[in-house]
């Protein structure tokens, strides 16, 4: 094989490839000797069909296999042996091929341009570090205390008061008849929640323990029996105890409850677990402020193709009069996402990165516990949809990404309170809704500075035989 540059024009090149009619020719052995093979003809004995007559038969389909494999194994070489990374899909234009001739093709190609990654070394991004007072772990201490009430019954002459909790029997009828489910026995019930039916646990105030009383609701629209739905039902309710909250003691034996060794080692896992709440959404305006530094990184070239997709993809659903308009702005934003797209990804392949199926399975996973009950639904759907899986793929090596250049970069250490933090926060994301609105009549959903390249697409190494000239043919099959 002989590969020659030519018409090199900035990031676009010519490469000429020459494949001699002798490699040509071994090729079509190879393929000749594998179709006799497997194909079976009337008259001959599998395995000794002359190649004359496959020829005859399936020449023009033998010629096309051969010829998609060599321009595949061919121009992959010839793009790997001159260092060049194809920005999208290489075109390949036919000059001369034949079964008894030279091969020569052009591959016409816009490679990535060279990044050079040491800038990222000079970054400059805050780092921060979230103070937590103690009284703050107190304060969420006493939260969870307050959300684990130990209940113990009163005296009998005591009546019931909000926040106590009920026990009662009941039997229910509509229009004086039973129906299904219609009795319970020891139910219990925190008055003031109003969590049984609407307007039931402000009738049983006051009642204490014997005391007996009709208490009238409409049916919820999520009531088992559908023909019953809003029609008014009659709870005769007897009370058999009244139990009022007994305050948790916060002490060793409440931590141990809770899983921790003793009432300190509790603490600290609280102040620990406080501060990876605000250190997620805090990395995750660090990830951002190294994302605008990395858009000011210049490159001397954009590869054309990519910024075209880009702008495609920016302006979709736009009206011709609104993409004139916004032309100039939709063409910087593609450059910048371009731009870092290809700055992460050179970072990635220089470093190694790669996302496994283990980081992709426990992603999954954790999405799945923020969503309970509806996880088979969520699971289903990244099922049927793999650009999904791909996008959370994309996301995941973006992060793996900004997280080692973080260890290259030159950080500033910021402890701040938790005030301090939320203030950030909520400015930050006062900024992003701002930057989301200005932004909907157009699609674009970028307000992360996510580029929409990914990996694949950036460092793609084979190439696929689109040729100007048509050389494919039907596939050689048993017969």
């Amino acid at each position: 094989m002989k590969v020659t540059i030519e018409n090199k024009k900035g990031l676009n090149k010519d490469l000429k490839v020459f494949i001699d009619k002798k490699t040509i020719s071994s090729y079509m052995d190879e393929k000749y000797e594998e179709v006799k093979n497997t194909v079976t003809l009337k008259g001959f004995r599998p395995g000794k069909v002359p190649r004359e007559i496959l020829k005859k038969q399936f020449g023009q389909a033998i010629f096309g296999e051969v010829l998609d494999k060599v321009l595949k194994d061919t121009s992959t070489k010839a793009l790997q042996e001159n260092k060049i990374k194809p920005a999208g899909q290489p075109k390949i234009d036919l000059k001369i091929y034949g079964e008894d001739k030279d091969l020569e093709y052009i591959i016409s190609v816009t490679e990535l341009p060279k990044i050079d990654i040491k800038n990222l070394q000079n970054i400059k991004f805050d780092d921060y570090k979230v103070k937590i007072e103690p009284k703050e772990t107190e304060k969420r201490i006493q939260d969870i205390a307050k959300s684990q009430k130990n209940f113990e019954e009163v005296d009998p002459a005591k009546v019931a008061n909000e926040g106590d909790l009920v026990v009662f029997d009941y039997k229910a009828t509509v229009d004086g008849k039973d129906f299904k489910g219609n009795e319970g026995k020891n139910t219990q019930l925190e008055l003031g929640k109003d969590l049984f039916i609407q307007g039931f646990d402000k009738q049983l105030l006051k009642l204490k323990k014997n005391d007996e009383a009709n208490v009238e609701v409409n049916l919820p629209e999520n009531f088992p029996e559908k023909e019953l739905i809003g029609k008014k039902a009659i709870f005769i309710c007897t009370i058999t105890a009244v139990k009022k909250a007994k305050e948790v003691k916060i002490d060793d034996d409440f931590a141990k409850n809770l899983g921790a060794k003793d009432l300190k080692d509790l603490k600290d896992l609280i102040t620990k677990q406080i501060n990876e709440e605000y250190k997620n959404s805090l990395d995750a305006l660090s990830n951002r402020q190294l994302l605008n530094e990395i858009e000011k990184i210049k490159l001397e070239e954009i590869p054309e193709n990519l910024k075209e997709q880009e702008i495609k993809i920016l302006s979709q659903g736009m009206k011709e009069e609104e993409l004139n308009k916004n032309k100039n702005d939709i063409e910087k934003k593609a450059i910048k996402r371009i731009k870092t797209g290809l700055i992460l990804n050179e970072f990635g392949e220089q470093n190694k990165i790669n996302v496994n199926e283990q980081e992709m399975q426990s992603e999954i996973q954790k999405q799945l516990r923020m969503m309970p009950g509806q996880e088979k639904m969520l699971q289903e759907y990244y099922q049927s949809n793999p650009s999904v899986l791909s996008n959370l793929r994309g996301q995941l090596y973006e992060e793996k990404i900004l997280k080692q250049i973080k260890l290259k970069a030159k950080p500033s250490l910021k402890e701040i309170t938790k005030e301090q933090a939320e203030k950030l926060l909520k400015e930050e994301n006062e900024k992003l809704i701002k930057e989301q609105h200005s932004h909907d009549h157009n699609h674009d959903h970028s307000t992360d500075k996510k580029s929409s390249l990914s990996k694949k697409e950036l460092s793609q190494k084979k190439t696929k035989t689109t040729s100007k000239k048509s050389s494919k043919a039907k596939k050689v099959s048993n017969k």
